[in-house]
């Protein structure tokens, strides 16, 4: 038959050995938040799993398992075949460790296919999440990247997390870009998905002596930092990329392509047009229904955007902040990496 594993026992082995960590909840459950790294191949896909669900709640449990097992016998060869082409060690897990996963590692062992069948489900997973973000100790020091909005911050961030330097991309776990036009062309994590994903990457680099990451208020799109990144961001030494305005529009017609979502541009717009002053927050409105996109970003950058950040900068003891003044992204890496490697950061 199969084995049971804990959840610590599961993270052990993700973290020490090749192991593929298998979702078998249906599709929607899957995209809604998972274990990190996890593949999916369900059980039941989402109209499926309505339907059984329907009948267990107005008929009963035995009828909604007999269906079950209809819908599962005509789907189990292709389901069967998807674990043999796994190699290695696996692991599978439904919601809580029901029937779902019991029945697919069952299943799989008489198929003589061996998989490890997670104790607890994703519930399990998420209950051990919460409890390491409310525990855990975060060592390294923060060094704290800024500058005004379009200053390529997050490409800095992924060329020098693709050299070996320890990064955490707080946007890139939230699917958000961090400003009220964050979420356009993108689907913003929720709470769950992104602390599953945060803490990962906090216990990955728990031995690096400094972490790199960007300068984000509490809320990332729909999710929250926990106060231990908060106070670790606010003691943290603050570096400061002063690019060009020129350079910062150019990064974020390329990051935004406004011409793609010109609709959502202009109802994000919509939300913060009365904070600026009236003639030009017209004009604004004005070059994004008429696709000048270089004029109404240039406006945001002047007349909303550098402001705010001004206003933010200013509350950061100078002791605390250095500038890295920069033509373009190339420089901002090179002058970074010169920083960290002269100061043996």
């Amino acid at each position: 038959m199969f084995q049971d594993i804990s959840i610590d026992e599961l993270i052990t082995l993700k973290n020490t050995e090749e192991l593929t960590v298998i979702d078998v909840r249906s599709p929607s459950e899957y995209k809604d938040a998972t274990i990190p790294g996890s593949i999916n191949i369900p059980f039941f896909n989402d109209e499926e799993r309505a339907e059984v669900g329907t009948i267990y709640k107005q008929v009963g449990q035995q009828a909604a398992k007999d269906r079950g097992l209809e819908i599962m016998s005509a789907k189990l060869p292709g389901f069967v075949k998807k674990f043999r082409e796994i190699e290695g060690k696996k692991a599978v897990f439904c919601w809580r460790g029901g029937m779902r996963s019991r029945t697919s590692a069952t299943v799989l062992s008489l198929m003589g296919v061996k998989a490890l069948r997670l104790d607890g489900g994703y519930r399990s997973f998420r209950n051990w999440t919460v409890d390491k973000l409310n525990t855990v100790e975060w060592k390294p020091d923060a060094l704290v990247l800024n500058g005004y909005t379009g200053s390529g911050k997050t490409i800095i961030l992924h060329r020098l997390q693709t050299e070996g330097y320890p990064v955490i991309d707080f946007e890139g776990l939230a699917n958000h870009r961090g400003s009220i036009f964050g979420q356009i062309g993108m689907e913003p994590s929720n709470q769950k998905k992104f602390d599953g994903l945060l803490i990962e990457n906090i216990l990955r680099l728990q031995d690096s002596p400094y972490v790199i990451f960007e300068g984000e208020s509490r809320r990332i799109g729909k999710v929250s930092l926990p106060d231990f990144v908060l106070e670790k961001k606010q003691k943290g030494l603050q570096l400061f990329i002063d690019m060009p305005i020129e350079e910062r529009i150019k990064h974020i017609l390329d990051d935004y392509q406004p011409w793609n979502h010109e609709q959502e541009c202009l109802e994000a717009y919509a939300r913060i047009k009365r904070r600026i002053h009236t003639p030009i927050a017209n004009k604004i409105e004005s070059d994004l229904e008429s696709g000048s996109y270089s004029s109404a970003i240039g406006l945001l950058l002047e007349y909303y955007y550098d402001p705010l950040y001004d206003h933010t900068a200013k509350q950061i003891p100078a002791d605390q902040k250095i500038t890295i003044k920069a033509d373009n992204i190339d420089e901002a890496v090179d002058l970074l990496k010169n920083h960290l490697n002269v100061n043996q950061i």
